[in-house]
């Protein structure tokens, strides 16, 4: 019995050393890094890159010139249930945390000493996590780049709302088919706007982020359909929908296919005039 008492004061006194040194440490780190992280100022005001677009004078689109196709939304304009499929997906405590899930950091630590740092481990990456690297850094694997990752996470927290990061995550973000955010997305795999996509289809493109060019519905439709009802069963878990709008979404067939720029006019030699003398006065 004594033996046993001394184990416990023993594990007891060595968690609490652990503790005092891991809040040692990250505290050294914040004051090393922080300081060097750039200002997060600008992301109130960014201006994401849009397609150059060609109306005619009454307000007909003619063509939309670009590489990266994007359709910029407000928070308010994207519907609740694209948002939801997102958290479900992506990042269910996102309104709960301050930037950081720790449990899934410290997954990824695990992760990274068991295969000594040889290979990509999931790491718990937040919405806020993945806005940090998005917009400031790059996707090199390192421990150096995970980390200054994470303070810059909690730094965007502190100076921006989550409706204002969200926001920011939704048209930022690449869903495969050369599509920046979720209007994109909407448009290119379905020929729809947001608030014109079912459940399925919203299900699908929240799927998206973690392999877009590889497995969506256009190169990859078995393994997306798959991702895709791995999102709604997600959903109805989080209690974003009920058991009956789950079993119509999952037997929804996906219809999705590329399309392209929608156009009100056939005018291309016009278009292409105009596009001449843009490139011309601004550049290319």
């Amino acid at each position: 019995m004594p033996q046993i008492k001394s184990l416990i004061k023993f594990s007891i006194r060595l968690f609490l050393l652990g503790m005092v040194l891991a809040v040692i440490g990250f505290t050294i780190l914040w004051l090393i890094i922080v300081p060097s992280l750039p200002s997060v100022d600008a992301l109130r005001d960014v201006e994401l890159q849009v397609p150059l677009r060609i109306y005619s004078a009454d307000d007909k689109l003619i063509t939309t010139v670009g590489e990266q196709r994007r359709i910029p939304l407000k928070i308010d304009e994207i519907p609740l249930s694209l948002k939801q499929a997102f958290l479900a997906a992506e990042d269910d405590n996102f309104y709960g945390h301050p930037g950081i899930d720790w449990r899934g950091t410290l997954r990824g630590v695990f992760g990274y000493v068991r295969y000594l740092g040889q290979r990509r481990v999931p790491g718990g990456s937040t919405i806020t996590q993945q806005v940090a690297r998005r917009f400031y850094l790059s996707n090199e694997f390192s421990v150096t780049r995970k980390v200054r990752e994470i303070f810059l996470a909690m730094k965007i927290e502190r100076e921006l709302t989550k409706d204002e990061i969200f926001e920011l995550y939704l048209n930022k973000e690449f869903l495969g088919h050369r599509a920046y955010g979720v209007g994109a997305a909407a448009q290119i795999y379905y020929g729809r706007t947001v608030d014109e996509l079912s459940i399925a289809q919203m299900a699908m493109i929240a799927g998206l982020p973690q392999r877009p060019s590889v497995v969506n519905p256009v190169t990859n439709p078995g393994f997306a359909l798959d991702r895709r009802n791995y999102v709604i069963d997600r959903m109805l878990a989080e209690g974003f929908i009920d058991h009956g709008e789950h079993q119509t979404a999952i037997a929804e067939p996906d219809l999705a296919r590329l399309h392209g720029p929608q156009s009100e006019l056939d005018a291309g030699w016009i278009a292409e005039i105009a596009r001449q003398q843009a490139v011309e006065r601004f550049g290319a």
